[in-house]
């Protein structure tokens, strides 16, 4: 049996998500909506096999040539597709944030009440393979009992996209949403624990100041610090730059416990390397009392790494994902209420880095 994948919105991480269906085998790309026709037909012609293309999601799900639904189309647009594609009854994989408000989110996890067919969140740096190391390390007790966990983030800016539409807030949820859900979500499930306050101090200082689109000039946040307690005693904190082009390490994760710190270090793209190759990633392992321990991360197959600006995280999504779909049983890893956690954070961290005030923060 071949599995076939509609996609709905086909842009940049449609681009990768196809090239990683690619090598799962026993995958194919059969159906592509996207009203751009530019990205339309270069993701026909990257799916190939004769992969449809549609003007829209409506037409891709009324001609019914696929098992599986991918939502990755602009942020604003997932509360409406979703609702859109829920009744099909297929199994959906959403990319993040799973909508741009905590409303939306809520709204979606209503409905979602009784359907069979799994509805998966990605949220794909869960399987960075350093990540992966680190939260094996943890299972372990190499630590102890985690008590803090820092994100240091330092990145090059957002990328174009069609229509411009990762400029602004109201399409994207704001940096703090739009791509820092990833965080959040790393740290409640690294936690294991909600959150219950949020504080962030941010603003735009250099990224986009002088730009206007269509006469708006853009008002995402390009550098934030965030800290966030947890029901648990635990605390998060972030530390976030998106004017740092070429930084070697992109992210550093950093979880501190009672007997030893773990920290998982994960590097920028190839494209800043002056090879023009991957780099690799680390883990290191710090004890009381001892010198630090560079614990090895699992290699990641060449043309895994090629196939996207992940470190291999897109594929060991889908592999699992795909898993699912073929049991016909069982539960997403990341699920709807994970996807509600991570815009809920965002949304207060933008609010707070508006206004000073620290909030409290609850389903």
């Amino acid at each position: 049996m071949t599995l076939r994948y509609g996609l709905i919105g086909s842009g940049m991480m449609g681009q990768e998500h196809i090239r990683n269906i690619h090598l799962l085998g026993g995958c194919e790309v059969t159906a592509i909506a996207d009203p751009d026709e530019g990205m339309r037909a270069m993701s026909v012609e990257t799916a190939g096999n004769g992969a449809k293309g549609f003007t829209n999601h409506k037409d891709l799900l009324s001609a019914d040539l696929c098992d599986v639904l991918m939502i990755i189309s602009p942020n604003d647009t997932h509360h409406q597709i979703m609702l859109d594609v829920m009744d099909s009854g297929k199994p959906i994989l959403c990319e993040k944030p799973l909508c741009t408000t905590a409303e939306h989110c809520r709204d979606l996890v209503a409905k979602a009440e009784g359907r069979a067919a799994p509805i998966w969140v990605a949220m794909e740096y869960r399987y960075m393979p350093p990540m992966q190391r680190l939260l094996d390390e943890m299972a372990q007790g190499r630590i102890g009992t985690p008590r803090m966990m820092s994100i240091r983030e330092h990145r090059f800016p957002f990328l174009p996209k069609i229509g411009d539409w990762n400029r602004f807030n109201a399409r994207t949820g704001g940096t703090l949403t739009e791509k820092c859900c990833h965080f959040w979500d790393l740290m409640r499930f690294t936690l294991q624990s909600d959150p219950i306050r949020v504080y962030a101090s941010g603003s735009m200082d250099v990224n986009h100041v002088n730009e206007t689109y269509g006469g708006r000039k853009p008002d995402i946040i390009d550098n934030a610090y965030v800290t966030i307690d947890f029901a648990n005693g635990t605390r998060g904190m972030l530390d976030l730059c998106m004017f740092s082009e070429g930084a070697w390490w992109q992210e550093k994760i950093c979880v501190t416990g009672d007997t030893a710190r773990i920290e998982a270090k994960v590097p920028g793209p190839r494209r800043f390397s002056p090879d023009g190759k991957e780099r690799d990633a680390q883990v290191v392992m710090s004890v009381r009392e001892t010198k630090e321990v560079h614990v090895e991360v699992v290699d990641v197959p060449n043309e895994v790494l090629e196939a996207g600006d992940h470190h291999g995280s897109t594929y060991f999504q889908h592999q699992k994902f795909r898993d699912l779909v073929l049991a016909g049983e069982g539960e997403p890893e990341v699920t709807l209420r994970d996807g509600l956690w991570s815009v809920i954070v965002g949304e207060a961290a933008e609010k707070s880095a508006k206004t000073g005030q620290a909030y409290e923060v609850s389903l």
